[in-house]
């Protein structure tokens, strides 16, 4: 996908796309001091990818997804930005 083409729906409008939120230093500093791990034991997201076009990120950023979960109500999985 072109960088610079832009999609003509937001994604995040639909009922499957769960909310992406980028995470500031600090808190991404705590984050991986609390789980004990490194940006690179996390899973990975691409710069490009649609559920981020409004999210203004670079390699490296953290990303926090919530997903709805029928047994904890909310799930949340971070992903570094590659």
């Amino acid at each position: 996908m072109d960088e610079n083409k832009k999609l003509n729906f937001n994604p995040h409008d639909h009922v499957l796309v769960p909310k992406h939120t980028k995470i500031s230093e600090e808190e991404k500093q705590k984050i991986l001091q609390q789980y004990n791990v490194s940006l690179k034991q996390l899973p990975k997201i691409l710069r490009l990818d649609p559920a981020l076009q409004n999210i203004e990120v670079q390699k490296g950023d953290l990303i926090k997804i919530e997903r709805k979960s029928p047994t904890t109500n909310k799930a949340v999985v971070y992903r570094v930005v590659v």
